[in-house]
């Protein structure tokens, strides 16, 4: 910013130029012809020099070295040629409309100018100057529309923060919307009371919001901190959020299409735009959708690692209100597998540092009910959909091994109620990759605990040619060992809540165990407790609703249900008590065969099937 005293080469006066003069004095010609962005102006020393500090400063030096100054040239005007003329105008006493679209351009003009009150009263600074207060500042939408008029004396945006214009901008936006919030408010409060009604109406969003989404990303930003300091609601801090980004990035292209543009210019403000978005969520819970709608913009226009981060964080913090098709991130990379497995084992990184931080936080304060744990909930949802995820991705061929075992072993075993979404995840990668070593195949199904398949998977098990001959012999195990509970008159649930009571009763901490251990103990034991009881109350609610179903359809069938039932309640008995004859007859004779066969080999042994 400057001015240029050598005269160049003469530039006629405009049409235009010549008219304004030529209104103002028309007797007596002008001494001093002012350029601004190519256009000449020829105007008359004083009445500019009475007004315009800097003009009198150029007048002054050049009497001092002798020659009268008769052409100079204004770089870096703000505003161009046409905020000039009004300044001009100004300065020969000419009327015209001070409005928003041209208050800051003149204001930042008349700064440039020094029109300031040291020259002559009521200049134009301090009548720009109470325009702003009194006109623009006092509302919202006048004061959006003064800061976009900002971004317009782009590269000029100094002379604007000089002035303190976008500052003052951006906090009246923030204290008109916290009062038409308020105001918002007691209407509705008005409206609810003279109702009777308790219940709120549905909360529409503020009108502000789009108007907001006009400014540059950097105005934007310092209007959204500003409304957060002044304690607007986070609610609508977040759905101006949404909206902005929606508006903004508009037209995310694939990789193909984005090496077109002319040197990742868009791709450049689009990164921008969602780092600081991202650095702009409020500490309350922001929608899963938006999360990962910038998560997969920010991969595909590859944002800072610390922007990635911060939506992974946040993703982890509602895990487990997330759905499938949220999992499913594409790879932007060529070559690569399908998903973006990386990022869904970082968001689980976090989220069990969450679970462990939660625990800790519990532990320290007053002891809760052993139902009561939101945690362990939310470890029982997240296996669930994990396993899901693991069975929709399996099919994929260039999804490694590793990666696939990754991802299971980074959940805790006791986090899956049943296996079978694990085997069903397990037995589509098998399928997916025919190419798999019978060492890969073993490694990678020993992550199966066969004891906690149900009847139809271990049916399927049984029969899965995929799987190895090891594998298929567990099952067969385990079901063996699952008929002779039934036979014996132990269910599922008694076995697992008597396997936990005898490891919480063996842990007794001895003499030589330390305090720390002991507590470690102790919290590992409770948590285990804790899902076994969580498991109990699924299988509960499971068995309950099937008993439903079963009444329901046995109604249904028969126009006598009573009667139905009673018959069938009978038949049972019977059953059972000529059932438990024929056992008890089956047992002596299985007790007499062993003897027999004890007797004659004098050994103790028993053959197993491992």
């Amino acid at each position: 910013m400057g001015t240029s005293d050598k005269p160049p080469a003469p530039v006629p006066p405009t049409t235009f130029s010549k008219s304004f003069t030529t209104r103002i004095f028309s007797d007596v010609a002008g001494d001093i012809t002012i350029v601004v962005d190519g256009e000449p102006f020829l105007l008359h020393k004083f009445p500019l020099v009475a007004r315009c500090g800097k003009i009198r400063k150029l007048v002054a030096e050049m009497k001092d070295s002798s020659k009268p100054l008769s052409h100079t040239e204004l770089l870096d005007f703000p505003g161009g040629s046409n905020t000039f003329e009004l300044a001009m105008k100004f300065c020969y006493g000419i009327n015209f409309e001070i409005t928003i679209s041209n208050v800051v351009p003149l204001r930042c003009a008349a700064g440039y100018l020094e029109m300031t009150e040291d020259h002559k009263e009521d200049n134009l600074i301090s009548r720009t100057e109470t325009y702003l207060e009194q006109v623009v500042f006092r509302s919202l939408e006048k004061s959006v529309e003064a800061l976009c008029s900002c971004e317009l004396l782009h590269p000029h945006d100094d002379i604007a923060e000089a002035s303190r214009i976008p500052e003052r901008c951006v906090e009246a936006i923030a204290m008109n919307a916290c009062r038409e919030q308020l105001v918002l408010g007691l209407s509705r409060l008005n409206r609810t009371s003279q109702r009777g009604d308790s219940s709120s109406p549905a909360s529409s969003p503020e009108w502000w919001i789009q108007d907001l989404s006009a400014l540059r990303i950097d105005y934007y930003a310092r209007v959204v901190s500003a409304m957060a300091r002044t304690g607007l609601r986070s609610e609508s801090i977040i759905t101006s959020l949404m909206h902005y980004s929606q508006e903004s990035l508009k037209g995310i292209r694939n990789r193909q299409e984005r090496t077109k543009l002319d040197s990742g210019t868009i791709e450049n403000e689009q990164r921008n735009v969602v780092e600081a978005i991202v650095s702009l969520f409020p500490n309350e819970k922001v929608p899963l959708s938006f999360l990962f709608g910038m998560l997969r913009v920010g991969i595909t226009i590859n944002v800072s690692i610390s922007c990635r981060h911060e939506l992974e964080m946040r993703i982890a913090q509602q895990l487990e209100r997330v759905s499938l098709d949220d999992l499913l991130i594409p790879v932007v990379q060529e070559g690569d597998s399908m998903y973006d497995v990386d990022t869904v084992h970082r968001i689980l990184l976090c989220f069990l540092k969450r679970i462990e931080d939660e625990e800790r936080k519990e532990d320290d304060e007053t002891e809760e009910s052993l139902i009561g744990s939101t945690c362990h909930g939310s470890l029982l949802k997240v296996g669930l959909i994990i396993d899901a995820y693991l069975a929709e991705i399996a099919p994929d061929p260039f999804l490694s091994l590793h990666k696939f075992t990754a991802l299971i072993e980074i959940l805790p075993d006791y986090v899956r109620v049943t296996h079978d979404g694990l085997y069903r995840a397990i037995d589509m990668f098998l399928k997916g990759h025919p190419l798999l070593t019978e060492q890969e195949c073993k490694s990678l199904c020993k992550f199966v605990d066969t004891k906690r398949l149900t009847q139809e998977a271990c049916n399927h098990a049984a029969q899965n040619d995929r799987l190895p001959v090891q594998m298929v012999v567990r099952v067969l195990y385990s079901e063996q060992m699952r008929l002779k509970n039934i036979v014996s008159g132990e269910s599922g649930e008694e076995g697992i809540m008597l396997s936990s009571s005898q490891k919480l009763s063996s842990g007794v901490p001895s003499g030589a165990t330390s305090p720390r251990d002991t507590y470690a103990s102790l919290r590992r034991e409770n948590r285990e407790l804790k899902l076994e009881i969580s498991r109990v109350r699924v299988r509960l609610s499971e068995l309950e609703k099937e008993q439903v179903l079963m009444k329901r359809g046995m109604l249904e069938k028969s126009g006598h249900g009573g009667t139905l039932l009673t018959s069938l309640s009978k038949g049972i008995g019977r059953m059972s008590i000529f059932g438990g004859a024929k056992e008890e007859q089956r047992r002596k004779a299985n007790r007499k065969t062993r003897s027999r066969f004890k007797g004659k080999t004098g050994s103790n042994r028993t053959e197993s099937m491992f």
